[in-house]
């Protein structure tokens, strides 16, 4: 039998190294000394606003098409715009991104055209972009499949040699499925530079975060060898700090880091639920109060740096893009069903492109592969 060797783990979370933590205040939000270390300039704070303002408009616009019936179904953002547009700006355009379904801005964020991410909910695509362009992955729909994808695509990185860190996205539901656990416990064995963002909204359709975690979701990050924080998921300027001081700790070689970002999912899980069967009004109020856009343009306004020029500009461009997405999708038409086959491998084998030119043939004899 082989010798098991290993090698000295922290024993406790006070000995894992935590760069972010000690720039927090209890409540998740960066100390004067965290802005003073994080360095976020104006100009990012001021793109934070923008494409926040922009993910807003674009989210409404997603469910006026369904509830219109041109989309058989829409998942709201609304209350995720902090995480998820402070998440994508906070990587670099060479690093990779995991999203689940509802993560709309960070697809945005990342430059795939929106009309065409809504053609998947109008069931037209199996899948509205390339991620190799992108450095995007697919919208995942099964709870916390894309976590494994991201941790082994990391790895992969880091055993090529290269400057890559992947982030990946989840709701706190997807911490109770056994992939979440696999995948932390094989980024914090492996020192995988992967960031993980847990989005809490703490609701997973109707069930509430009590009734399906126990303890807090950062906590966990200790029984896989790697540090966590818990921040304020509706503060951008937070968001972006931590997930940079992340990304930058993986990319050194020091592993994983794990992000709760701690809001609420101010809208329904998809345009099938009703959440006023399970949530009080007076519970949404309150975090109404902590709009991540008006949390943004108050941070704006305190540094002197408010500008409303600009802020008619972040709404005008929002009617546009929004204009602009539900014309794309009006006029998509659906895929050559022969498509499904052109992003499984890099290089088909032999095999699979026999399949596949027997299966468009049978289609449309006439017309060959043409088309696709």
């Amino acid at each position: 039998m082989a010798k098991a060797t290993s090698t000295p783990r922290a024993a406790s979370p006070g000995a894992i190294d935590n760069p972010v933590a000690g720039l927090l205040t209890a409540e998740g939000i960066l100390t004067e000394e965290g802005e003073r270390v994080a360095a976020v300039s104006d100009d990012t704070l001021r793109a934070l606003y923008r494409w926040m303002v922009i993910a807003r408009r674009l989210d409404q616009e997603g469910l006026n098409l369904q509830r219109q019936g041109e989309l058989g179904l829409w998942g709201p953002i609304q209350g995720h715009e902090a995480s998820q547009v402070g998440g994508a700006l906070a990587m670099r355009d060479t690093d990779w991104i995991f999203p689940y379904y509802r993560d709309f801005a960070m697809a945005a964020v990342r430059g795939i055209d929106p009309g065409a991410v809504l053609t998947i909910f109008r069931g037209l695509r199996h899948g509205a972009w390339n991620p190799n362009e992108y450095r995007f992955g697919p919208f995942v729909i099964p709870v916390g499949t894309q976590v494994p994808h991201a941790v082994g695509y990391a790895l992969g990185c880091k055993l090529d040699g290269e400057d890559t860190v992947t982030l990946t996205c989840f709701g706190e539901g997807a911490t109770s499925t056994g992939d979440w656990h696999e995948a932390m416990n094989f980024a914090g064995v492996f020192q995988a530079p992967v960031v993980f963002l847990c989005q809490n909204n703490q609701w997973a359709i109707s069930v509430p975060i009590n009734e399906q975690v126990a303890g807090r979701i950062v906590d966990r990050a200790a029984g896989y060898g790697m540090p966590g924080v818990r921040v304020d998921g509706s503060d951008a300027l937070t968001i972006y700090a931590a997930v940079k001081m992340a990304s930058d700790h993986a990319r050194a070689g020091n592993g994983p880091y794990l992000i709760e970002a701690f809001s609420y999912r101010l809208g329904p899980h998809t345009t099938s639920d009703d959440p006023t069967r399970y949530r009080t009004e007076e519970e949404m109020a309150e975090w109404r109060e902590r709009d991540p856009i008006a949390r943004a343009a108050g941070r704006l306004r305190a540094r002197g740096a408010w500008d409303d020029d600009f802020a008619r500009s972040c709404e005008t461009e929002a009617e546009e893009r929004a204009s602009a997405m539900r014309q794309t999708l009006v006029a998509a038409a659906p895929d050559h069903p022969g498509k499904v086959f052109d992003l499984t491998f890099a290089n088909p084998p032999e095999s699979l492109r026999r399949e596949r030119d027997a299966f468009v043939a049978e289609l449309a004899p006439e017309a060959g592969t043409e088309g696709r």
